[in-house]
């Protein structure tokens, strides 16, 4: 058995903690046979827990307690702690191992419940879960989610070779707005739903570069982001914005002008500091292989 579990971008720009993307890069566990005490096979670093202790067995243990361990393989194309949902990635895929061992036939909303209450918030682990664009709310309670399509275009990752912790990026936010802000700030986060539903890119990709939740206090940290801003305004793409806590940044664009956004960045940014790729979005969200 083999579970799929897609990248996600959170946010995008005002939808802040509500918002998410899932994307064609993947975490990939396969399930071996059973075993005396779990062991994951990976090659994702020293930092990694290849036991007990892992975030994916541990999320399955939260799940069923008592589940039988097994030998598994974990193999991910999602960069860690770039702002791509690597952490809820697994959350989902433990979630998935936990359903499938014990055969509890979850539906997608019982996965959301219970992947929200470990995350904390729905952004990345929804789009995770189902894939397309998502909005969604958590009460601490409760999940409300809506599912969209997303209009046809390309999106260019700008990934930078350092990593931002999510609580380094979380420590930079302010501990409150003014009640004007907030409001200035949550009607452009409500415009961005509405357009990408409406599937009105160009209103949607405006709304991204105008978030005043979280991007104007994390820009200090990701300086590319300037750059990619001014680049943005004077293209023919929709809009910019962080991917999640950052340091990625994703562009979207209209259908075949993703080359010449790439060929610019290229003339602003040192390529040999970045990843610069072309993502698509996931539609199905995570995927088990029986």
């Amino acid at each position: 058995m083999k579970i799929r579990v897609p990248a996600t971008s959170a946010n995008l720009g005002p939808g802040f903690d509500s918002c998410g993307l899932a994307l064609d890069r993947y975490l990939y566990i396969e399930v071996f046979e059973p075993a005396n005490e779990w062991t994951i096979l990976h090659d994702l670093g020293e930092d990694i827990p290849s036991g007990e202790t892992n975030l994916l067995v541990t999320t399955a243990l939260e799940v069923v307690a008592d589940l039988k361990p097994h030998r598994l393989k974990m193999t991910s194309e999602i960069p860690l702690t770039r702002g791509l949902g690597s952490s809820s990635s697994v959350i989902v895929a433990g979630i998935e191992l936990a359903n499938q061992l014990a055969d509890l036939r979850l539906t997608d909303y019982e996965k959301m419940q219970i992947a929200t209450k470990i995350e904390g918030h729905p952004d990345n682990v929804a789009p995770a879960i189902l894939g397309n664009f998502i909005t969604a709310s958590f009460d601490s309670v409760e999940v409300d989610y809506v599912k969209a399509s997303v209009p046809a275009c390309e999106i260019i990752a700008i990934i930078p070779d350092y990593e931002l912790a999510t609580s380094a990026s979380r420590g930079a936010l302010p501990e409150s707005l003014d009640y004007k802000d907030a409001v200035k700030a949550s009607s452009r986060g409500n415009l961005l739903v509405a357009a990408m539903i409406r599937e009105d890119l160009i209103l949607a990709g405006k709304m991204m570069m105008q978030d005043e939740w979280h991007e104007p206090y994390r820009a200090a940290l990701v300086p590319e982001l300037a750059v990619v801003r001014e680049l943005v305004k004077t293209s023919s793409a929709f809009g910019c914005a962080l991917s999640g806590a950052g340091p990625t940044i994703l562009i979207l664009t209209p259908i075949g002008t993703s080359r010449e956004i790439k060929a610019k960045l290229a003339e602003k940014l040192n390529l040999e500091k970045y990843e610069i790729c072309n993502l698509n979005v996931d539609t199905h969200g995570v995927h088990v292989y029986k």
